[in-house]
């Protein structure tokens, strides 16, 4: 089955197999003529990445990579990419990778022309105010995971290398003008790259549609993203040439970031701390925290996860899902707890402070306290 769709929804998505032959085009409709390519250094020399120079070069538009761009980016990957931004005198960036490429590829952009540090637009408030408009560069995305959904998002998150705290850096501008979704470019990733990401998307939508907060939009986005990340998951991780698995995908990984405008939740206020200290895979960490976090927050979702067990056509309700959730995990190689990334009892402490203060906190359906980050902590290790 050939899967090719157009979308305006919530930016311009060119959807389908192949069509990174497109990216040039992309470039040329936001008015760049000197665009630099931003991924991280594990891309930087693979075929897919040369073949999108290639197509930039061909089209005359050059053919400038930076890769300087750690698995969770910080500032100081920022601002080297910003010197190779203002230095070769670039119009315009494209994200290209995982989440890591794609959120470092949008916040050189957007930073390139601003005067303030990168923290004076951490998503508090109107923090995004301060930002000069004329100043951001426009974006093209091109994801080269199905996890992050970064592609359509309007953040970034960066780690502060000093405190290793991650921090949500926001504008609306940081929205890629074109997102080009060519599922063969995510055709060689690892069994373990495609679970992990897979579970990130699945995440993103389960804790979207878990938040409390009102927006029906985002709801029943969510709700379709865990189905076809329930369909097409283990197709694509046992079968990575499966391409309308890995369409199918890309559609979760971006509909699970669309869907999050409505709040996640204690998944990921757990998730980044662990990330930020222990240099861990953001989705794999994800999956390893979401059953605890799970029955954590049973006694608010319960009614709402049976509906939506119910829509998967999974059997059994609440329960159902919870045992559907560790099927997949173990299908999919997920560890059982955070003990095989390294984690200890020994910083519970220290990462329970920083769970609470993350963002992603806000949105959880039960109240996360600083009692019960360190009970959910010392669960999962």
């Amino acid at each position: 089955m050939t899967i090719t769709a157009n979308w305006s929804y919530p930016t311009t998505v060119k959807m389908g197999a192949g069509r990174i032959k497109e990216l040039a085009d992309a470039c040329k409709s936001l008015g760049m003529k000197k665009p630099l390519l931003i991924t991280d250094r594990g891309l930087a020399a693979m075929p897919i990445t040369r073949g999108a120079l290639d197509v930039l070069e061909q089209a005359g538009l050059g053919r400038a990579i930076f890769a300087d761009v750690d698995p969770n980016p910080n500032e100081i990957n920022l601002e080297a990419g910003i010197k190779a931004f203002r230095d070769g005198g670039h119009d315009g960036a494209v994200a290209f990778g995982g989440g890591s490429g794609l959120d470092l590829g949008k916040c050189v952009a957007f930073m390139a022309g601003q005067s303030r540090p990168v923290w004076d637009f951490e998503d508090i408030g109107d923090w995004w105010t301060r930002a000069s408009v004329e100043g951001i560069a426009p974006i093209v995305a091109v994801p080269t995971t199905a996890g992050t959904g970064s592609e359509v998002g309007r953040a970034s998150v960066i780690t502060n290398s000093k405190t290793h705290v991650k921090k949500i850096i926001f504008h609306p501008k940081f929205l890629p003008g074109v997102v080009i979704c060519d599922p063969e470019l995510t055709v060689g990733m690892p069994k373990i790259i495609t679970a992990g990401t897979g579970m990130d998307a699945f995440a993103h939508c389960l804790e979207a549609y878990s938040s409390p907060f009102y927006h029906p939009m985002s709801q029943g986005i969510a709700l379709e993203g865990m189905r076809l990340v329930k369909e097409y998951l283990p197709r694509a991780y046992k079968d990575g040439t499966d391409i309308e698995a890995r369409t199918n995908m890309m559609s979760a990984a971006a509909m699970g970031a669309v869907a999050f405008q409505k709040g996640l939740g204690a998944i990921h206020a757990l998730s980044h701390p662990i990330g930020a200290v222990y240099n861990t895979h953001h989705g794999m960490t994800n999956a390893v925290v979401m059953p605890m976090v799970l029955k954590f927050n049973r006694s608010a979702i319960e009614d709402k996860i049976a509906r939506a067990a119910a829509y998967l056509d999974i059997s059994g309700g609440f329960d159902g899902f919870y045992d559907y959730v560790l099927t997949l995990r173990y299908q999919l190689g997920v560890p059982e707890n955070l003990t095989a990334f390294g984690v200890g009892g020994d910083r519970i402490d220290e990462l329970a402070a920083m769970a609470i203060e993350d963002p992603s906190a806000g949105g959880n359906p039960v109240a996360l306290t600083l009692l019960s980050a360190r009970r959910l902590y010392a669960e999962c290790v």
